[in-house]
């Protein structure tokens, strides 16, 4: 297989992210995923059909858990004092800790529930409808905060800190900085060796809970002198000498009881028993604990656009305008049913993915970062259209519509800024393809600066090779010809949705042949044009989605086809479901469409013009960023009169006494 950084005309810079990327997701997988799989132009059954169930055990004990989860959030948690005050109360975290909550997936030898991804996920769903800030702080403490503990920490690490990260422990996840946001390779808090410990310098940013945990999963990179040090994940304490968290949290749009501190670490001195795993392998760890976080992020959103549809639907139907209720309205109509579409998908994708990590796929890393992008941005569409149809009332604080509104919007911003994640899709997801088609290009095509005799001795050895051109031949007639390969096999559905499938597998054959294309007419500018790249990821995005709404509805139908009209639950879902397939294939057609129709060049130009307008303007009327390299310092000073401030405090808690000597 070729290599893409050997790509003639490639960039240094492109060069070096390849090479980064490749270092960071380690060896490829033996098993392509469902998604990589996609872009070979194959459907990948088993990952699909059928859809993935619960053991029933289990499932019965997440049901009894739910039922508890759902009788204190309807009768007890303060929502709404949460979000005005802008903080979660203890006595919240400590009933949560009582329920079982925040120890859900931790085993139960350590004191957790032991359960599973995806009973995990049912509850953060379920506390996503009704408090957006509580979801994403149980999220962050068990999806990525005390994860690389269970993920990769030893057996004496386990006994040490699992017990109190299910029963009194917040932790939190230690890895953006000033400077570091999606680019979460270029860490900039370091570590040297000095006998048995490592001296820790630096600075974190946007740590949730950071200033109510016991433990932080810490990404540090080694010093050394030619900037060759990798990152290790270090665990540390709120207590440990030069820890110091110097702001509690910011007020901001949404998610407002929700605390993200900003800690520095002033020559921290952590000891070698607080490694996770191996030295160098942190920044590994972190994507690790990043595909379940992406899970989560993906529930508490689904819960919350579930709850605004209701809102809304229950609005458009008892708000009556021009003599007839709202819902009557096509208008109104179309807002609704989009939304129940995008719920219903929504909730296959996500449930698909968890089933994925529940029984341990090879290969998921490109399905939970779609899985993020695709829950995040149909669910703030939901939500739109939810606060559309509720229109001023929605509007106001008292309707839990608006603080549903501002919560989402963070989530297409955090976990991977979902820009950066259809760039990953679109890279990782044809990867594979892209080398092979590098491969045949090198072997058989004449390089720019080949010569000719060269070139003829080169194609005529290679086009003996029968395995090359077993790959070649119907590689050619797709790319030069236009001849499309034949579409997968038809999946083993319900007769009535053998015609659905039918239109899912002749967009997959479509879309092989137009990343082809496009691989074809770009070349090695192709890695650069990402708007070109976001085009096929999201063709990508929505077969996918499109796979595990059928999955799901598959499923459905032989459950409750024979309920009657009588299972309202039912005929909702499948009219989402039908309606969804629609939208897709409408997008995808709209996507292909503008690989050739687009307005590339004209934008480029205005942003060309906008930019070097506002660069003459002076940085001094503007906010510009902290660790700007080519402007720090120079902008303006925000005001915070009538903002709420939360300035950082020392440890006050309890050391326990079973923490040795060396760690406090």
């Amino acid at each position: 297989m070729a290599d893409l950084k050997q790509m003639k005309g490639i960039s240094a810079a492109d060069k070096k992210l390849l090479e980064e990327a490749e270092e960071w997701l380690g060896a490829e997988p033996t098993r392509l995923g469902a998604v990589k799989n996609l872009f070979w132009g194959n459907l990948k059954h088993e990952a699909y059909f059928p859809y993935p169930e619960q053991e029933a055990r289990e499932q019965a004990e997440c049901d009894q858990l739910l039922a508890r989860v759902d009788d204190y959030l309807k009768h007890e948690h303060p929502a709404i004092a949460i979000d005005q005050n802008q903080e979660i109360p203890r006595s919240v975290v400590d009933r949560l800790f009582q329920l079982g909550v925040l120890g859900m997936t931790i085993p139960k030898e350590y004191g957790g529930l032991g359960m599973g991804i995806t009973s995990y996920n049912r509850v953060l769903e379920r506390i996503g409808r009704y408090c957006g800030s509580t979801a994403v702080m149980v999220s962050a403490h068990q999806s990525i905060g005390c994860k690389a503990v269970m993920l990769f920490g030893g057996d004496e690490q386990k006994k040490k800190w699992l017990p109190h990260l299910a029963k009194d422990w917040l932790s939190a996840f230690c890895l953006s900085e000033p400077n570091v946001g999606c680019d979460a390779g270029g860490q900039e808090t370091t570590f040297v060796k000095d006998g048995d410990y490592y001296v820790v310098t630096g600075e974190k940013k946007w740590a949730t809970s950071g200033a109510l945990s016991g433990l932080f999963t810490v990404m540090a990179k080694e010093a050394k002198p030619d900037g060759s040090g990798k990152v290790s994940a270090l665990v540390m304490h709120p207590w440990m000498q030069g820890v110091d968290i110097y702001q509690k949290n910011r007020s901001k749009c949404g998610i407002r009881g929700t605390w993200q501190a900003r800690i520095r670490f002033n020559g921290v001195r952590v000891h070698k028993s607080h490694l996770l795993g191996k030295e160098g392998r942190g920044f590994q760890m972190a994507l690790s604990c990043l595909n379940y976080g992406r899970c989560t992020l993906s529930a508490g959103m689904l819960g919350g656009a579930r709850r605004a549809l209701e809102q809304a639907t229950k609005w458009g139907q008892t708000r009556h305008q021009f003599g007839a209720p709202l819902a009557t309205k096509e208008l109104v109509q179309q807002h609704l049913a989009t939304a129940a579409a995008y719920c219903y998908s929504m909730d296959a994708v996500l449930y698909m993915t968890t089933g994925m990590l529940d029984r341990k796929e090879e290969d998921y890393q490109v399905e939970t970062a779609l899985c993020k992008v695709f829950c995040s941005e149909m669910g703030w569409r939901a939500v739109n259209s939810a606060m559309q149809v509720m229109g001023g009332e929605g509007y106001m604080t008292e309707n839990e519509v608006e603080r549903i509104f501002r919560d989402s919007r963070i989530n297409t911003i955090v976990e991977g800024a979902n820009e950066v994640m259809l760039s990953y899709i679109f890279g990782y997801g044809g990867k594979q393809l892209a080398e092979q088609m590098l491969g045949v290009k090198q072997a058989l095509l004449k390089e720019p600066d080949e010569g000719l005799g060269a070139f003829l001795a080169k194609a005529a050895r290679n086009s003996l090779r029968p395995a090359l051109m077993k790959l070649a031949i119907p590689l050619g007639l797709e790319v030069y010809l236009g001849i499309r390969r034949s579409a997968p096999r038809t999946p083993d559905v319900s007769p009535e949705l053998v015609p659905v499938a039918q239109r899912l597998c002749n967009l997959i054959r479509e879309f092989t042949y137009q990343f082809k294309v496009m691989s074809k007419r770009y070349d090695v500018k192709l890695l650069e044009r990402q708007a070109v790249q976001a085009r096929l990821a999201e063709v990508a995005l929505y077969l996918h989605a499109w796979a595990c709404t059928l999955g799901k509805l598959d499923r459905d139908i032989r459950r409750h086809a024979g309920n009657g009209a009588g299972d309202l639950e039912f005929a909702r879902d499948k009219a989402a479901a039908m309606y969804f397939f629609d939208l897709a294939e409408l997008e995808i057609h709209t996507k292909f469409r503008n690989l050739y129709e687009h307005a590339d060049d004209t934008m480029l130009a205005a942003a060309a013009a906008l930019r070097t307008q506002v660069d003459s303007l002076p940085n001094a009327d503007f906010v510009i960023p902290e660790r700007s390299p080519t402007a720090k310092g120079t902008g303006r000073t925000n005001k915070q009169d009538g903002i709420a401030q939360f300035p950082g405090e020392k440890w006050h808690g309890t050391i326990p006494q079973e923490i040795p000597s060396e760690s406090r």
